[in-house]
């Protein structure tokens, strides 16, 4: 699979779906409460999230512009840093023929894998790395990963279902061998961006930044799954939503959360730093 170097738009994809699905991660607790109302079941489980340091988790489903996906990723939150993998079908923005797309994101700078074609475009490096500060460009790469949207707390979507007007308890699920708890809800970004003035301030940036990226998307209205288990952490969690380029429909299982993760930057040797690329292309005096 070759990942185009050339144009800003197929990499601004990549950092698009980056964002998305790093924006997924969900849930964490330690009391047990078997027979909390679903409201308030759902309410614990977003409280939980704000102890999270590190996650592990798979993802899979569709993206506006890319289609099918699926990957894993490993997350840091404190300092923020993240290594994701994903499979993506031919068609989509960030990759047109499909296939392997791997990111890391550390340090203000996003890597992006591009594979045998950038290597040939690029002598030999196959990584290209993003400098948001270097580049000068923050405001407009932050969409890549960069500190404008990166730096959020990935869990914040999980209080999204505390916006939901009704939200329903399905029943009881085994997700991954683990029984859960599953819960349903429908609202709209209107209704989740009013309910933020009840939120204390560290939640509401993140969930504000949250929502800037639906909005950017052209998501109204998302339909919210998320399952619960009985030490009252999120399992699994699922976002459904029309958007601009196509529909929403992802689902994020978790492996395991607040374990060690490590992410390294690639070898300085397989990466070509588009900064110093953009520099040496500039005509001297």
């Amino acid at each position: 699979m070759g990942l185009s170097v050339r144009t800003r738009a197929g990499t601004a994809g990549v950092g698009l779906v980056a964002l998305v699905l790093a924006g997924g991660a969900v849930g964490c607790g330690s009391e047990k409460s078997l027979d909390m109302e679903p409201a308030a079941a759902v309410a614990k489980a977003a409280k939980n999230t704000e102890e999270i340091k590190s996650l592990n988790y798979r993802m899979a489903g569709e993206i506006p512009g890319e289609g099918e996906i699926e990957g894993t990723a490993s997350m840091s939150l404190d300092p923020v840093a993240m290594s994701m993998k994903m499979e993506l079908a031919p068609g989509g923005t960030s990759a047109p023929e499909g296939g392997e797309v791997e990111i890391r994101l550390l340090d203000n700078a996003m890597f992006v894998n591009g594979g045998e074609q950038a290597a040939e475009e690029l002598d030999g490096k196959s990584w290209i790395k993003f400098d948001m500060a270097a580049l000068g460009a923050d405001d407009e790469l932050s969409q890549l990963g960069g500190a404008g949207q990166a730096d959020q707390n990935p869990t914040s979507e999980a209080g999204f279902l505390t916006g939901a007007k009704d939200v329903e308890e399905v029943g009881t699920e085994t997700v991954d061998g683990v029984q859960t708890t599953h819960y349903k809800g429908e609202v709209s970004l209107a209704d989740l961006r009013a309910s933020l003035k009840d939120e204390d301030e560290k939640t509401r940036e993140a969930r504000e930044k949250s929502l800037e990226q639906y909005e950017d998307m052209g998501v109204d209205q998302l339909t919210m799954d998320l399952w619960v288990d009985a030490d009252e952490r999120t399992k699994q969690f699922r976002m459904r939503g029309d958007a601009e380029q196509g529909p929403l429909d992802l689902t994020i299982t978790f492996l395991d959360i607040n374990k060690p993760v490590e992410i390294k930057a690639p070898p300085a040797g397989e990466t070509m730093d588009l900064a110093e690329m953009m520099n040496d292309l500039e005509p001297t005096a």
